[in-house]
């Protein structure tokens, strides 16, 4: 494999795994790392893939005929009228976003911070990355106007023609949904520059208002491409079940065919099964829209609460306002951290892990400078051990209020609350000890 080919493991994956082996090891971590939805899945789409089961033939390539008219209302229901020929079923909407970015043209803007694996992907496809840094205290997911601008003007001035920005509605990492005239002022800046738009909008229905999110694609519908998929508004990020709509038109028709030629070629086709819980899902019966509905309800209110601890404990953080993500900035703490060796954003997640067992993810892997004292929170592991516990998180009207789910949110803010007040040193490692174990202490310091 060539230097310019090769790529880091996934951080998210990465810290999934190694948190998942202090907590198979009887440590106590308090796991706020990995955006996986953590709710149990329906039983009627349990039904929906037992149907599907013993459908286990190829499939075509863009999907089943069902599954694409079921994504095509879908999108239709949301203000982005669609025929079925614009859609492209795929074993996950990451599979998409890499082909998406291989075969449009040049190379890619990424708001800055911005999802992990946009950069790697970007890469992978030999394209060179220009983030723009996301407006000061505003919403991520969208590059700030006078950045952007001036990023494609240095490009220019460097003889480079960026082809693609990537957007994020909702966002990940900041948990925020751009405003209708954010969104706008992009697309007037691609229109003008002549970029394509891909619209990474996974985490749609899960915006705290769900009809006041509006998609580029509504303002630049000829040139705008948006994925989305199941694993965050049904949970079932293990399934693998992702979509995309390409736009009508000629430009539109030939990056489809590009996309199902490198489709062919590396998945052939979506797995059967799961095509007929896309059919099922998207076709939103009313228990799966209640579904969605209960899960907004929850992460809404995790996401909320665990904003106002960090806040009340001196933590500059932007409200949540869709999925759940949190991207607390403890620039205001830098003298207190300062004293215990932490200088950034990796120094920040290490030092959170070993002082207090909370586990979160260090802005430097969403690309933020590596000198902010910027990390991603996730609240969404918080739900329950159990698929009682995450039920009645589901049915509760104030889950955030469930001893299980308090009782980790008063951790994180006593913990940030500390930070203020505890020296570091010997205390430090007696809490790690007592909070973690030894095995923890060995695999931290390796």
């Amino acid at each position: 494999m060539s230097k310019t080919s090769f790529v880091p493991p996934s951080a998210t994956l990465a810290v999934n795994e190694r948190l998942r082996r202090l907590i198979d090891a009887g440590e106590p971590i308090l796991h706020l790392a990995f955006g996986e939805a953590g709710l149990p899945v329906p039983e009627e789409v349990v039904d929906a893939l037992t149907r599907g089961a013993p459908d286990n033939a190829y499939g075509p390539v863009a999907g089943s005929a069902s599954a694409r008219a079921a994504a095509a209302a879908w999108f239709g229901r949301r203000r982005l009228p669609t025929d079925p020929d614009q859609v492209v079923i795929a074993p996950g909407s990451k599979a998409l976003l890499w082909g998406l970015l291989a075969v449009l043209p040049g190379d890619v803007v990424l708001p800055r911070p911005s999802w992990v694996s946009y950069a790697a992907q970007a890469a992978l496809a030999g394209k060179r990355v220009w983030g723009v840094p996301i407006a000061g205290d505003g919403p991520g997911g969208v590059p700030d106007p006078a950045a952007l601008e001036e990023t494609l003007a240095e490009a220019a001035r460097q003889g480079h023609r960026p082809g693609v920005i990537v957007v994020t509605l909702p966002d990940n990492p900041t948990g925020t949904v751009p405003s209708p005239d954010d969104v706008r002022r992009t697309v007037e800046i691609a229109e003008e520059h002549g970029l394509s738009i891909v619209s990474d909008e996974i985490y749609r229905d899960l915006a705290h208002d769900p009809a006041g999110l509006h998609s580029p694609a509504e303002y630049l519908p000829e040139r705008t491409y948006v994925t989305g998929g199941l694993s965050k508004n049904m949970a079932l990020g293990g399934w693998r079940i992702g979509f995309v709509r390409v736009p009508e038109g000629s430009a539109g028709g030939a990056t489809r065919e590009a996309l199902l030629g490198l489709a062919s070629e590396v998945w052939s086709s979506a797995p059967a099964p799961m095509q007929h819980v896309v059919a099922h899902v998207l076709n939103e019966p009313p228990a799966v829209v209640a579904h969605i509905d209960r899960s907004r309800r929850l992460h809404r209110a995790a996401t909320l609460a665990a904003h106002s601890r960090l806040v009340d404990a001196g933590v500059h953080c932007r409200p949540p306002t869709g999925g759940f993500y949190l991207y607390p900035d403890f620039e205001p703490l830098r003298p207190e951290l300062g004293a215990r060796g932490v200088d950034g954003g990796d120094a920040l997640a290490t030092h959170l892990l070993k002082r207090f067992g909370i586990g979160v993810l260090s802005g430097v892997a969403f690309g933020d400078e590596p000198a902010a004292l910027r990390c991603r929170i996730a609240t969404s592991l918080l739900y329950g051990q159990t698929d009682d516990e995450r039920r009645q998180a589901l049915a509760t009207a104030d889950p955030a209020e469930l001893p299980w789910i308090k009782g980790s949110l008063d951790r994180l803010g006593e913990a940030v609350a500390s930070i203020r007040t505890t020296p570091g040193g010997t205390r430090d490692r007696a809490t790690l000890r007592a909070r973690c174990g030894r095995s923890a202490l060995r695999e931290l310091r390796g």
